[in-house]
């Protein structure tokens, strides 16, 4: 299951993916799903099974920006996002 971390800053959603990737989480950013209703941000995008670490690397930090976890499903009638934290 793919997770989304979401911000609505892009250079604090760059930050977050490289902090991920410096502790060897895999992850990729991409533009923030318009059903996240917050207009040009990034998302990052990372597996479930990687999420109690992504957690803790977000404690590290200090991300304004981010506006939380949310599980992403595609559903007939498009994709919806579920709120995680």
């Amino acid at each position: 299951m793919t997770v989304l971390a979401i911000f609505r800053s892009r250079a604090q959603s760059m930050d977050f993916a490289q902090k991920l990737r410096t502790y060897g989480i895999p992850c990729e950013t991409a533009p923030a799903p318009k059903e996240a209703k917050i207009g040009c941000g990034l998302c990052v995008q990372f597996d479930f099974r990687f999420f109690p670490r992504v957690k803790a690397v977000l404690r590290l930090g200090k991300y304004s920006s981010f506006k939380g976890f949310y599980r992403m499903e595609y559903t007939p009638s498009g994709l919806v996002l579920y709120s995680m934290y």
